[in-house]
Formats: C-alpha cells, sequence, structure tokens
C-alpha cells in the first residue's frame, strides 16, 4: 500500500505550534507533501525541518515569507527535482518532486491570483507553462513505466460541487471560467491525461471542502473549497481504494486554514 498526503500548512512554523507536530507524529503517511511553508530551511525548527523517520527536502520561495513547498518521504528518492524548467517560477517555491520506486511524487502551490491584478497575471503564467509541463512528465513516466501524482494546492475549484457558495463566486479568481477550463485540461484523457483521484472516489458528493476561510464561521458551516488535489496518472489512480479528507475535529484543533488530504493506493 502506498499512503499519500498533501497539505497546506498557511506556515509551517506557526502549524508546529499549533498541533502539526502531533499530526505528523501520528501519520500514516509514506509520502507528505506540504504547501505554503513560508520558511527557509535554517528557520524550521528540527521537528519539522528533519522529523524522525523521514527524509525531508525542502523548496523556499527566493521571496522570504512566501510560498515554499516540501516533500517528506518515509524513504529516501532516488531524485529529486526543485521547479519545472521555467526561470520565472524555479525559485518561486512552487514546485518540487521527487523519484520513488515506481511513482514521481510532487508537491505543487499553484499560484492563487486576485483579479485585475498583477497575481492573477501570474497565475496565468504560471498555468500557461505548468500544462505542458504536466503532459511531458506525464508521458516520460510513461516511457519509464512509472506512475505520477501531483499533490497540493491548485488554487482552483473544478465545478460546482468543489465549493459551497460557488454562485458568488463566478467572478473569483479560483473560480473563474477559464481556470476551470484549464483544471478541466489537466484532467480530459486527451490531454493532460490524469485523474482527479478524491473525485473519483467521491463522484456525487459535495466536496469534500479542504479549505474554509478564518473569516466568519466557514468551517462549523462546513461553507468550503476543495482546491486541495490529488492528480494521478490514470493507471495508479485506478489503484485508489480510498481517499478522504482529514477534516479537525472543531474549528480550535485546526493548524492550518486547510486539511489535510489523503489518497491510500493498492500497489
Amino acid at each position: 500500500m502506498l499512503t499519500v498526503t498533501t497539505a497546506n500548512v498557511n506556515g509551517l512554523r506557526a502549524a508546529a505550534k499549533k498541533g502539526f507536530v502531533e499530526w505528523l507524529a501520528g501519520t500514516a503517511a509514506d509520502v507528505l507533501c506540504l504547501q505554503e511553508v513560508r520558511a527557509e530551511e535554517s528557520q524550521l525548527p528540527d521537528a519539522v525541518r528533519a522529523p524522525e523517520g523521514w527524509y525531508a527536502v525542502h523548496a523556499p520561495a527566493a521571496a522570504k515569507g512566501r510560498a515554499g513547498v516540501s516533500l517528506l518521504t518515509r524513504r529516501e528518492p532516488d531524485a529529486v527535482r526543485v521547479g519545472f524548467g521555467v526561470s520565472e517560477f524555479d525559485t518561486s517555491g512552487r514546485y518540487l518532486e521527487a523519484d520513488l520506486p515506481g511513482v514521481t511524487v510532487a508537491s505543487l502551490y499553484l499560484p492563487s491570483g486576485e483579479v485585475c491584478t498583477e497575481r492573477q497575471d501570474e497565475k496565468v503564467r504560471f498555468m500557461d507553462a505548468f500544462l505542458p509541463y504536466l503532459k511531458e512528465l506525464r508521458e516520460r513516466a510513461a516511457a519509464d513505466g512509472r506512475d505520477v501524482l501531483v499533490c497540493g494546492d491548485w488554487n482552483i475549484a473544478h465545478q460546482e460541487a468543489d465549493l459551497k457558495n460557488w454562485k458568488a463566486n463566478r467572478k473569483n479568481s479560483g473560480f473563474l471560467p477559464e481556470e476551470r477550463a484549464w483544471l478541466g485540461r489537466v484532467f480530459d484523457e486527451a490531454d493532460g491525461g490524469y485523474v482527479d483521484v478524491v473525485r473519483a472516489q467521491h463522484p456525487d458528493q459535495e466536496g469534500p471542502y479542504s479549505w474554509w476561510s478564518y473569516r466568519g464561521r466557514a468551517f462549523d458551516n462546513d461553507a468550503g473549497w476543495r482546491i486541495d488535489l490529488i492528480a494521478g496518472t490514470p493507471r495508479l489512480a485506478g489503484r485508489c481504494v480510498k481517499a478522504y479528507v482529514e477534516r479537525a475535529a472543531s474549528h480550535a484543533e485546526r493548524w492550518s486554514d486547510h486539511a489535510p488530504v489523503t489518497a491510500v493506493f493498492d500497489l
């Protein structure tokens, strides 16, 4: 079995003080993909920089205090790569991948964007460059008899079932028609060729949501977004036996505004 978890930690140093360390000690994951780490490796406490029983690789952003992705694996990776070959984003702390036996696993933090700002322009440039890379990665892996999992905060809700208040968000970044169409291409068999692993396990369900605003009572009312996704190549996605969101029992027990998303594969 292979268990993979992705989690946007909303600042790893802060999360470590609010329960992440205890959660990490109890997880059954073989691979853990983290996003929004927001720290240089030297700034992280030992418990999360190099936790016992894990091999940890960190890719911080050149802009201090922003973004940052990490990969924690139970066994040492055969190879590690930072970025996807586009100079604008290779030091932005948004993409990190590692080769494990038979599978390449990546941690992704896609830009969040904001309509009519440079942040949205950056998001569009990222998407335009990233989709061709995803296709190339899948094809390269297939040629080597390998599978791929790209896990992380994609910052796009694909369908109406992926966010509670979809009608009010049709003109907001994260649910724009062009963003949703792009994600549709990622999951199109004739284009990106990946499978939304969690949605495949929950085809007729609203959610399960993975992010809730800290404002108001979004968490208590489950007014969330499903933006933390595990995208897998079809062969591996077909071996998924369980996928779920590790939603905290209460608002007070959260260590991030996101919840971990986990998938279990029968290899």
